[in-house]
């Protein structure tokens, strides 16, 4: 027992060690932001009050957040340092909803303010940036939420539960997971929506208006229809969404406006939908799936059977 304890203890310290020195890193790089680009245009007015906050959101609550953490961590006090950062947590959430907003904001004054274009590339020529750009800093905070996670762990897991911390560092955990899952949910979102739109951009026709928000985005590759009749196999493209599959095949090459776009055929709800696979379990090559519909059946066909047994994975997963 005691030589676990020796063990957890040296990888406990160890752990908060790389804590601290990363803190400082991540502490200098948020500084470069605050030092030459927020406070120099606050005091120059080159950008508006609303723009500024736009684009940089609340990293100086960060900043502050994760000084007084620092300071916890030099003194070694570690549970009470995380319990008071924890109560800051939700800033990361808000730093990412906001990110978008930033990024466009940016981009538009990159555009439209020459004096603000001019101003940024000259302090990015500092010997203190290294060649990085001020879009390079802006997402760290995100990614030092991710850096939070495993260090908490790795703390967690080396304090003896008996211990006056290990309740504290649970709770940080959980905060640290929680707002994690909120950030991750953001970004799987924004995923989301450009997918969204790229499909809509790609597809023509009035039955494409089923591409609407609340759908989410799963695959979409080249796949072989079977007809019922002894006709030829035709290839379509799919769409798998949540809650539709969605069939296309290429419009005219010569068409003068759609030759790179794609005409929608029919979309099938999946909510009555049941899939088989007809042949396609062996290792022979490529497979066949079938899809029941109340009023049709649809058999697909690939002969690329990795690509067939992902797609009968990914469609047994959204009709669940």
């Amino acid at each position: 027992v005691e030589d676990q304890r020796a063990r957890w203890e040296r990888k406990r310290s160890r752990t908060a060690k790389e804590l601290l020195e990363t803190e400082h890193k991540y502490l200098e790089q948020l500084d470069l932001v605050l030092t030459y680009f927020v406070t120099i245009l606050k005091a120059k007015g080159t950008l508006k009050p609303a723009v500024l906050e736009t684009i940089f959101g609340p990293l100086e609550s960060l900043y502050s957040a994760s000084h007084v953490l620092s300071l916890h961590l030099e003194k070694g006090n570690l549970g009470p340092g995380l319990e008071n950062f924890c109560q800051n947590l939700d800033l990361y959430g808000h730093y990412a909803e906001n990110l978008e907003k930033a990024n466009k904001a940016l981009k538009e004054q990159l555009r439209k303010n020459k004096s603000f274009r001019r101003f940024k590339k000259l302090q990015e020529t500092r010997p203190q940036f290294q060649g990085r750009e001020l879009e390079d800093l802006l997402p760290l905070p995100l990614q030092r939420l991710h850096q939070y996670k495993h260090f908490f762990r790795d703390l967690l897991e080396n304090t003896s539960p008996d211990s006056a911390e290990y309740q504290k560092l649970a709770k940080a955990m959980k905060s640290v997971c929680d707002v994690s899952q909120w950030v991750q949910d953001i970004i799987d979102k924004r995923e989301n929506s450009l997918q969204l739109l790229r499909v809509r951009k790609l597809l023509k026709g009035r039955k494409t208006q089923v591409l609407t928000p609340g759908h989410w985005y799963i695959r979409e590759g080249w796949l072989l229809v079977v007809p019922s009749k002894g006709e030829e196999l035709k290839r379509r493209m799919f769409f798998l969404f949540s809650d539709v599959l969605i069939a296309a095949k290429p419009c005219h090459p010569l068409h003068p406006l759609n030759s790179n776009k794609l005409s929608c055929q029919a979309v099938y709800p999946l909510h009555q939908c049941s899939v088989d696979k007809v042949f396609g379990h062996t290792r022979s090559q490529g497979g066949l799936l079938s899809l029941s519909f109340p009023h049709k059946t649809l058999l697909l066909m690939s002969s690329d059977q990795q690509d067939i047994n992902d797609w009968y994975q990914s469609l047994t997963a959204a009709v669940r």
